[in-house]
């Protein structure tokens, strides 16, 4: 089959997401265009490693390995990459299932020498069985999920979304890896953004790529119950500030903010007048909407003034790490700290 290898790394941290972690897998194995391989990189629980290990011992394809490097999304991938062998490396959550031509439409992208990463659409998939009535589709990248606002079709865009992407391997040998204290670990605090800052340092490595988002290219990601909840928004927008802080630090706020300014000036002053104008057409959640665009907004403006002070303070860090080679040992890390001690709430979105 013409076109690039792709190697799948699907990252996962616990064994309360068993059944979700075998759909993924399943959902990679039946590709209309298949992977070369499949890696599930363990973070750091070395019960559902061994219990991997033994669920996918006899398949050729699936590769079980530990994460190298510390706890956390970011030195999962990183593991995962170094351990690949795909001229490309697609990410899938362990909580998502892809459609079937999800790596063709990936694959399509990189017909341009150019192109150095492709995204995909990502949909929610609604523990209560629908979406709830006051949650805006302008904020659904709280819950990982493409998002009211971003273009249709496929279109050269600032950064791909970590959950439903895939990037060429030169990619990382132009600009390292993810970088180590940006992104989730576990269950802690929601932060984000890894995914914004290696593609806009990936841009400045080589201000010749391109990288684009394909809708066709579609996954279906779960959304449990308690993220359903204004106490979950209100956490995640107040991470979502503080991880733009640290992406701001490392980039500038010039780039760094470049597409959140769009998006807070156009996007969701609109998604604010649509919610209203329901709401005085009694149509049900309107009001509700309007006022958690409104609350997501300060709530992440909160969290972006807190993580730029202590940015400030040296009391945030993180690193970048060089992808060294393709050895299931992972990645060595020669990164550049950033900063004095470690962010607080460090986290895996």
């Amino acid at each position: 089959m013409s076109g690039p290898d792709i190697s799948v790394v699907i990252c996962v941290y616990t064994e309360d997401r068993w059944e979700d972690i075998l759909a993924a897998v399943a959902s990679v194995r039946t590709q209309s265009r298949p992977a070369l391989e499949t890696l599930l990189v363990v973070d750091h629980n070395p019960a559902l490693l061994d219990r991997l290990t033994k669920e996918y011992k006899e398949t050729g394809e699936v590769r079980v390995l530990a994460n190298a490097g510390p706890r956390g999304l970011s030195a999962g991938r990183n593991t995962g990459i170094a351990a690949s062998r795909g001229e490309v490396i697609a990410f899938l959550d362990d909580d998502a299932v892809a459609e079937r031509d999800w790596l063709r439409r990936f694959a399509e992208g990189y017909a341009d020498p150019r192109v150095l990463a492709v995204g995909g659409r990502t949909v929610p998939i609604w523990a209560s069985g629908r979406r709830p009535a006051w949650f805006p589709e302008e904020f659904d990248w709280v819950v990982g999920c493409t998002y009211r606002g971003l273009p249709p079709g496929r279109v050269q865009v600032r950064n791909v979304l970590g959950g439903n992407a895939s990037f060429r391997r030169t990619a990382f040998d132009a600009a390292g890896g993810f970088a180590t204290g940006i992104g989730r670990d576990g269950d802690r605090r929601p932060l984000g953004c890894e995914e914004t800052e290696l593609c806009i340092r990936l841009t400045r490595a080589r201000p010749d790529a391109v990288l684009l988002i394909d809708d066709r290219a579609v996954i279906h990601h779960r959304v449990p119950e308690a993220r359903e909840h204004f106490g979950y928004f209100r956490t995640r927008a107040y991470a979502e500030g503080l991880s733009k802080a640290l992406v701001a630090r490392s980039v500038g706020a010039g780039k760094g903010l470049e597409s959140e300014r769009r998006y807070t000036t156009r996007v969701l002053p609109a998604g604010v007048a649509r919610g209203l104008r329901d709401a005085l057409l009694a149509r049900p959640g309107g009001a509700g909407r309007a006022g958690a665009i409104v609350a997501g907004v300060l709530t992440a403006a909160g969290g972006y003034v807190v993580g730029r002070a202590r940015t400030r303070r040296g009391g945030t860090t993180f690193s970048v790490v060089r992808i060294e080679g393709q050895a299931a040992e992972g990645p060595a890390a020669k990164g550049q700290a950033v900063g004095g001690e470690r962010a607080e709430g460090e986290a895996h979105d």
